[in-house]
């Protein structure tokens, strides 16, 4: 199963199954698998036999942010809360957020998410310097992360229209 990465945009197989994985389950249209700075993010995929089976992206946070912002592109798009060890001051800098991770379900545990997830974290921390990783996790995939060294941090919350999330971190 080879692991692919690249800065800037993939190919549409890619959003195909961002898609595919994390928003048509939630009636949201398409176009919300797209994130503003897609174009500036590392993406990581897995493909078997030549079709994209799990995805992943992730950016690196500037150092005035405490990483909230919009779910997606456009109008109507739910708001991510801050991550408090950014807030805080207590995370090491520079930090980077995981986001859009996802497996199509017949493709699920046989470790595809892992590799994306580790290509991301170790494209981050080797081009880009990065000693801190966040992401904002669904309810369902906090076991996962935890599997992969992340850990719960802040309190559980919700994410209008796409549900119970919470907070984790790993650092490098």
């Amino acid at each position: 199963m080879p692991i692919q990465t690249l800065i800037g945009l993939p190919e549409d197989a890619y959003f195909e199954t961002r898609y595919t994985v994390l928003r048509e389950p939630l009636g949201m249209p398409r176009g919300s698998e797209r994130l503003s700075d897609d174009v500036l993010a590392v993406h990581a995929w897995s493909e078997v036999e030549g079709s994209i089976v799990a995805v992943g992206r992730a950016h690196m946070i500037l150092d005035s942010s405490d990483g909230s912002g919009s779910d997606h592109e456009g109008p109507n798009a739910a708001k991510i809360p801050a991550f408090g060890p950014l807030v805080s001051g207590s995370a090491k800098r520079p930090a980077f957020q995981i986001r859009q991770m996802g497996t199509l379900p017949t493709h699920q545990r046989e470790g595809h998410a892992a590799k994306v997830l580790m290509a991301l974290e170790q494209t981050l921390v080797e081009q880009h310097g990065a000693c801190t990783g966040v992401l904002q996790a669904r309810e369902h995939a906090v076991p996962f992360y935890q599997s992969q060294g992340w850990s719960i941090i802040d309190e559980p919350y919700s994410i209008t229209g796409i549900g119970p999330h919470r907070s984790m971190i790993k650092e490098f």
